[in-house]
């Protein structure tokens, strides 16, 4: 065969990408191994949004006695699984995204895809059939994201542990879980599940939850999920796993154990890299490096890599961002490029935990002049009327008088995010933040408040 371009993986970048080369009138094909869309819409942030606005909805349940009277509660599972079932995956089935991508004029096929040589791809179908050799006149796009990890954990194989994939299909919480894992995965879905009545233990490696965020992020969700019942072991090494009579036992370094009728992994992600024939064009899998037009390999190499594996963030967002440069440039429409100096992030727990930039821990490792600034959110005039759960911060890292780096924490805090997301991109002065006027009472009024402190 032979295509213009040919997209081999689809998460929401891949799939985004192919659907614009293809209604641009470029001849495209499209190699998937699993579900087009990828892990977001089936086993991430679709689907684990549902469940936990759900488990939110529970939680300002029990809010409401201290605001408005007695409430009497009664959780179900039932509800937010049918939800996901029917609403956000249509039972895991891709029927609908592969004739969205038809209707653009692309081919698809379900099934591997691997580099040989330069513009040159050889598809393994699925079904069995004969492997395709295609000769690409413009290139190879590449978005193989990654796969849940399992940690070197004696005993671990061979159990029926979860990943994320098999909690987003649980149909009923477990009495009890045992999470290994405190990133956003972890927390999310921990608080998923504690919220319809699951006793649940969150094992961390590391001495604090959602390490990739400010310390004091960490301490806000840290207490919330202690109010909770949320068990929380940090710098806990997990040693070794027995499963026996539908009960796990996960043993720790320092003796402590941990017992649950489900174990889940969220323990980290593990590159889709393998098979890929990226040999085949001179690039270490290991070390894949893209320019700032998303090209691997050199201007004139026809290959294009986007998303979790170009090591910029594991986000929807960041694949999306991705697949508009690469198309860009396979199109020659030119525009801005890649930069990634303002990358936001959101943990929808509750509270919610929003950041963008550098941490001021690696604002300083980088050598630069920081000064820092935070407000308490729960103390601001909305937190008052907003009464339970307005609980958070506002944090934001300043380098050479503009911020760098920031940080929400709070009801909607991710939504916050987008102004201090903004000021980080545009590189906005401080001083240009503290003649603004913020609206009151608002949450995002606490960030006036951290500028203040700022500049005290």
């Amino acid at each position: 065969m032979d295509a213009d371009l040919v997209v081999i993986g689809t998460g929401p970048g891949g799939e985004t990408l192919a659907n614009r080369a293809a209604t641009a009138g470029l001849k495209v094909i499209v190699v998937e191994k699993h579900l087009v869309g990828g892990e977001c819409p089936y086993y991430g942030c679709i689907p684990s949004k549902m469940m936990l606005r759900a488990a939110h909805a529970l939680t300002e349940a029990h809010r409401a006695g201290e605001l408005a009277g007695t409430v009497t509660i009664e959780p179900s599972f039932a509800p937010v699984a049918k939800r996901v079932a029917e609403q956000a995956t249509d039972h895991w089935d891709d029927t609908v995204a592969v004739r969205r991508l038809e209707d653009a004029g692309a081919t698809v096929i379900h099934g591997t895809g691997r580099l040989d040589g330069t513009r040159r791809a050889v598809i393994t179908p699925a079904d069995g059939s004969a492997e395709i050799t295609v000769e690409a006149r413009i290139g190879v796009v590449l978005n193989p994201g990654t796969r849940p990890a399992a940690p070197p954990i004696d005993g671990l194989e061979g159990t029926p542990y979860w990943t994320n994939r098999e909690a987003l299909q649980a149909t009923e919480a477990p009495a009890e879980l045992i999470v290994i894992g405190g990133g956003p995965i972890g927390c999310e879905l921990a608080q998923v599940f504690s919220s319809f009545g699951t006793r649940v233990t969150i094992v961390q490696r590391g001495p604090r939850l959602l390490p990739a965020d400010e310390p004091e992020a960490s301490a806000v969700l840290a207490k919330a999920f202690a109010e909770e019942g949320v068990r929380v072991l940090t710098d806990a090494e997990s040693t070794s796993v027995s499963y026996e009579d539908g009960r796990f036992t996960l043993t720790l370094a320092d003796g402590q154990t941990a017992t649950g009728d489900r174990l889940l992994v969220a323990a980290g992600r593990t590159q889709n890299t393998d098979g890929l024939g990226l040999e085949s064009v001179g690039i270490d899998p290991r070390a894949i490096a893209v320019d700032e037009w998303m090209r691997a390999g050199g201007d004139d190499a026809g290959l294009w890599i986007i998303g979790d594996v170009t090591g910029h963030g594991a986000f929807t967002h960041m694949s999306m961002y991705q697949a508009d440069i690469a198309f860009r440039s396979i199109t020659g429409a030119g525009g801005f490029t890649a930069e990634y100096h303002a990358v936001p992030h959101a943990t929808f727990t509750d509270p919610e935990v929003g950041g963008v930039g550098l941490t001021e821990a690696a604002a300083r490792a980088a050598g630069l002049a920081v000064r820092t600034g935070s407000a308490d959110l729960g103390a601001s005039s909305r937190g008052f009327t907003h009464g339970p759960g307005a609980v958070g911060l506002i944090k934001l890292v300043e380098a050479d008088g503009v911020l760098v780096g920031a940080t929400a924490v709070g009801p909607a805090g991710g939504e916050i995010l987008g102004l201090l997301a903004l000021a980080v991109h545009a590189r906005i002065p401080t001083t240009t933040l503290a003649s603004m006027i913020y609206a009151y009472p608002t949450f995002h009024r606490t960030i006036s408040s951290a500028i203040d402190d700022l500049h005290s």
